[in-house]
């Protein structure tokens, strides 16, 4: 409001100004400022559209595709809302079905009725497509999954589940990887995102089996059936302790396939317990494509990087 009536004062003084003039002068500076008036309620409209803000688990999220208002309800491109929210997104014919845990959001292009585990929903603003992109009710979606939204000075401010490890809050995830020289070591800040990933590693442990006789950062090239650390995980309390850590190694194949037959391609060694699993590489390129999401949508931070 301050914007506006700035700018109000400010065509004021034009029209007081111009009142002084006489004739066709005075009509045509009024016409001039009646017109100066309109286009700068509609420019601060779309300011203060524009300033709207979101964040979700205190993280402001980054987007090449911009949240807009709506008949005053907040509109958010589908992608970030489901990624930062944990969803995942199915694509059938008849729209689209956000799913996380035991609970499914059933939306469809320029449809205001929406379904949630089954039951119908109306919708304040439809779902649309603009720009390439699919937008939805931010609230909505957000309160479908459990999430608390509030509104205040412009920002929406979105909480989602936190993940909790022996009755412990997790604060963050920091994942540290290393190249030929340096490395570097980076936090997700996003519970959904931890969330995701701890799953993934409590999902996907196959067999139990024993340490190999070889595993390290370095690139073990003169024994067979040496393992090379790819990364890291450990998920952190809010004082920064390890409350579980992953490591996530891959086969060295230096050595022809028939010397290689009998040792696993990956393998997880969950340090807190200090025991090794089978791990497929699918679930590890999984994980690699969920932080690179969270890099996107603004959750990563970069704690150090040394790589030369």
């Amino acid at each position: 409001m301050n914007f506006i009536q700035s700018r109000l004062n400010m065509v004021k003084s034009c029209y007081a100004t111009n009142l002084i003039k006489k004739g066709e002068v005075i009509y045509e500076q009024s016409i001039l400022c009646f017109f100066l008036a309109i286009f700068l309620c509609i420019s601060s409209s779309t300011t203060y559209a524009a300033q709207n803000q979101i964040k979700i688990d205190g993280v402001a999220i980054a987007t090449d595709a911009k949240p807009e208002m709506k008949n005053k309800r907040t509109m958010v491109p589908l992608r970030v809302i489901s990624e930062s929210l944990g969803a995942s997104v199915v694509w059938s014919d008849s729209g689209v079905i956000l799913a996380k845990s035991d609970m499914k959001v059933k939306l469809a292009i320029n449809r205001s009725i929406a379904e949630k585990n089954g039951k119908k929903i109306l919708l304040d603003v439809k779902p649309y497509v603009k720009n390439n992109r699919i937008y939805v009710p931010l609230r909505f979606i957000a309160e479908a999954f459990g999430c608390k939204v509030n509104y205040s000075n412009l920002i929406v401010t979105i909480t989602t589940e936190p993940l909790f490890i022996n009755g412990v809050q997790v604060k963050s995830l920091q994942q540290e990887y290393r190249m030929t020289l340096g490395g570097v070591v980076q936090q997700i800040h996003g519970n959904a995102y931890n969330k995701t990933i701890y799953n993934m590693f409590a999902k996907n442990k196959g067999e139990k089996v024993e340490a190999p006789e070889n595993y390290s950062w370095s690139l073990t090239l003169d024994t067979p059936g040496s393992y090379y650390k790819n990364a890291q995980y450990d998920f952190l309390d809010p004082k920064g302790k390890s409350l579980a850590r992953y490591d996530v190694y891959s086969l060295i194949r230096t050595y022809p396939s028939e010397l290689l037959k009998e040792y696993p391609e990956t393998l997880v060694h969950d340090v807190s317990n200090n025991e090794w699993y089978l791990f497929s590489d699918t679930a590890s390129q999984s994980i690699y494509k969920i932080i690179n999401n969270a890099t996107n949508n603004g959750f990563l931070t970069v704690i150090s990087n040394t790589v030369v």
